[in-house]
């Protein structure tokens, strides 16, 4: 067992913008806590911050001694020649090897296929120390954590129970919260409607009031007295109604639930009217000699085709892929019709297709320079890169999510023939996630998907599925 860990007012901030602050609490021996929030929120930041070298920007975390902890990133950087589910149970039991007090797991199902889900869920469901997690998957969320860590517009909300129950709460308080919204709107409009009329009554109480003035009945001074006294009274009652709403409407914007706000993202294919785009016979892919990954692929793809590829991690999708990308790295053989590289549009898992130390901003410049710097703002904001900090920020300080958003947005610009997707969903956010299987299904060219995430072909509705099992790729249908 460890002494409690005390967190005193911190904040972290990066390149100027918080991600939260005035965050007070306590982590006990045995607590199972799961960090959820948005791309960018500062998941990852703040998860580094509890480790015993790293430092919040502002605040004390005060770590008893001799507490160990093991910590397993978002992405390893060790293992260069292992697939990332491979890179994360290589990690992870290097960080079990220290019987840590203390298990920190940054998006721990990104890179895993079914199998290895599984396997990590069962340990995750009987580890007994302290463990903090941070998460996007819900099936991952819906595990026995007993507090919710949530970070949201610079706050982070803390909740003591399971993540259904926490969807029910903020529901049940979003609907109260509209009602009476709802009842808000209804009063100011009654509110208005008096105001004019009342308005209509102090004119003619006001024509009326001259008139007996100018007949010596009263005096100057008590009309316009009685006029003043209903605009006020109109008047103050509108303001209290407005400042009502306006307090009803930021209790509001602390409860959004993560499938509301949606990014505008449009995808349009370079659709040239050819009819097989890639074409595939008797081909076999591998990295040297005699050590074939892949052998005896037959595979097409049309124009307009979506098709998803499935797959065990390192049997050899991206591989694959690599290989359709005429990737000098990948040795291929066999009959193999695929298009330039320059008509593909690719987002790889690891994001090595953006520049780390070039700017959001100078990322989306340099595709069209012709843009004014007006039009490159709005395109941005479009992929919900909408402040000065947002764009200026260089990509090597951009969260793995919105890595994703600054891809999505470049490849939209270059119009791609092929659309090759590489586990897309590994580190987008529920909300962008669930606009992205949108556009994804009105995307008009051709696409690869590659995905551990049956559930996310599923909603794309992508009926053409191939495995690569046993150095084969195989069509789910045969």
């Amino acid at each position: 067992m460890h002494k409690p860990i005390n967190l005193i007012n911190v904040r972290l901030a990066y390149n100027k913008k918080v991600c939260f602050e005035n965050f007070s609490t306590q982590i006990l021996y045995g607590n199972r806590i799961v960090i959820m929030g948005n791309n960018g929120s500062g998941k990852s930041g703040l998860l580094n911050i509890l480790q015993p070298d790293i430092v919040p920007t502002t605040g004390n975390i005060i770590i008893p001694k001799d507490i160990v902890f093991g910590y397993v990133p978002q992405i390893p950087k060790e293992y260069d020649s292992l697939s990332g589910g491979q890179k994360f149970n290589k990690s992870l039991s290097y960080a079990l090897s220290l019987h840590p007090d203390i298990l920190l797991l940054d998006e721990p199902t990104n890179h895993l296929d079914i199998n290895n889900r599984k396997s990590l869920m069962k340990f995750l469901n009987s580890f007994k120390s302290t463990l903090i997690v941070v998460s996007h998957d819900v099936e991952l969320l819906q595990q026995s954590f007993d507090t919710i860590w949530h970070i949201d517009n610079g706050k982070i909300n803390i909740f003591h129970g399971k993540y259904t129950d926490y969807l029910y709460q903020i529901t049940l308080k979003r609907n109260i919260l509209e009602k009476k919204l709802n009842q808000i709107d209804k009063q100011k409009k009654a509110i208005h409607q008096s105001l004019m009329q009342e308005q209509h009554r102090a004119s003619q109480s006001k024509m009326k009031g001259e008139k007996n003035v100018e007949n010596k009945r009263w005096i100057k001074a008590v009309a316009n007295e009685n006029a003043s006294n209903a605009r006020k009274t109109a008047g103050g009652n509108k303001t209290k109604l407005f400042d009502k709403k306006q307090d009803l409407i930021e209790q509001l914007s602390t409860l959004r639930i993560p499938e509301i706000i949606k990014p505008k993202f449009n995808l349009n294919g370079n659709n040239t009217g050819q009819k097989t785009l890639v074409c595939i016979r008797d081909g076999v892919v591998g990295y040297r000699e005699n050590q074939n990954i892949i052998t005896g692929i037959n595979f097409s793809l049309n124009t307009k085709e979506h098709v998803a590829i499935l797959g065990n991690n390192a049997s050899g999708k991206t591989t694959f892929i690599k290989a359709i990308m005429s990737d000098n790295t990948v040795l291929k053989s066999g009959l193999w019709e695929v298009p330039h590289i320059k008509d593909i549009g690719y987002l790889d898992q690891h994001y090595n297709i953006i520049s780390a130390d070039k700017t959001v901003l100078q990322t989306i410049s340099e595709i069209v320079p012709d843009w004014t710097y007006a039009e490159v703002r709005n395109h941005l904001n479009d992929f919900l890169f909408r402040k000065n900090e947002d764009v200026n920020v260089s990509a090597n300080s951009l969260s793995c999510g919105e890595k994703v958003r600054l891809i999505l947005a470049k490849i939209a610009l270059q119009m791609p023939k092929l659309l090759i997707l590489d586990e897309i969903t590994n580190n987008i956010d529920l909300e962008t996630k669930e606009h992205i299987v949108e556009v994804l299904k009105d995307y008009d060219g051709s696409m690869i998907i590659v995905s551990h995430d049956e559930h996310f072909i599923k909603a794309l509705g992508i009926s053409t599925i191939f495995y690569v099992e046993n150095g084969s790729l195989k069509n789910k249908l045969s």
